[in-house]
């Protein structure tokens, strides 16, 4: 029997979760992959979306406990990796296990945001928002100028930004968890901004910069994918030695 290690995937701005979907089949077969959904897209189109970080990630937190079956992990990509520090902390005062370890890619550490974030809390018009994405070169032209497609993007890209622009970081006992660390080398966040990460736990700490801008995640898809099998196959062998003990 294969001792299973579950992968929580959290979405960047704009997405669904079910942009890791690919990832499923690249993954071992202890790595179970189980992307997660935010309100207001994808199959929960139908419900709300938040601009609260906090009371988001309590109610995803409240959704994922009863699903926790094995270890996890958690992975988010910018708006997805304060997301799942989020997501950490609340299962924490849920009373569940801390994950074996949390991935923040492409973006700046929580307590260090102030410029990162700038300008994200103020209300923005369809332009100045299409015009955001198209800096951060992860959408097409075509996708840009399809005004059916940007009106129900649109909607989520700015309770998105809100969530980002409103939050603010809390004094509150650090994780113990591995914080593991991915950036672009052509991205915005700056390797100080990175770096910050390590102020999240009293566990161990590591930076990995790949090649590439904001969306190095799909750019340089195998290395990503290198990274964490290989940071988790260490809580993994572990976890499967203490199932046979």
């Amino acid at each position: 029997m294969v001792t299973k290690l579950t992968l929580l995937c959290l979405p960047y701005s704009g997405a669904s979760a079910m942009v890791y979907s690919r990832w499923r089949p690249k993954l071992p077969q202890w790595l179970q992959l189980q992307p997660v959904e935010l309100p207001g897209r994808g199959a929960r189109f139908d419900e709300p979306l938040h601009t609260d970080m906090r009371a988001l990630a309590m109610q995803l937190a409240k959704e994922l406990r009863p699903t926790l079956k094995t270890p996890y992990a958690l992975f988010g990509h910018s708006l997805g990796a304060l997301m799942a520090c989020e997501i950490a902390h609340a299962l924490r005062a849920l009373g569940c296990p801390e994950p074996v370890a949390l991935f923040a890619s492409g973006t700046a550490a929580p307590t260090m945001r102030a410029d990162y974030d700038r300008g994200f809390a103020d209300p923005k018009t369809d332009a100045e928002l299409i015009e955001q994405l198209r800096t951060l070169n992860g959408t097409s032209e075509e996708v840009l100028a399809n005004e059916e497609l940007m009106s129900l993007t649109l909607p989520i890209l700015r309770a998105d930004f809100l969530l980002c622009g409103k939050f603010q970081p809390l004094q509150r006992p650090l994780l113990n968890c591995p914080v593991h660390v991915l950036g672009g080398k052509a991205d915005k966040a700056t390797t100080e901004q990175l770096i910050g990460w390590s102020k999240e736990t009293t566990g161990s700490f590591s930076v990995d910069m790949l090649a590439g801008g904001h969306f190095f995640i799909h750019e340089h898809e195998a290395r990503v994918l290198k990274v964490i099998k290989d940071q988790l196959e260490t809580h993994h062998r572990r976890h499967a030695m203490a199932a046979t003990a």
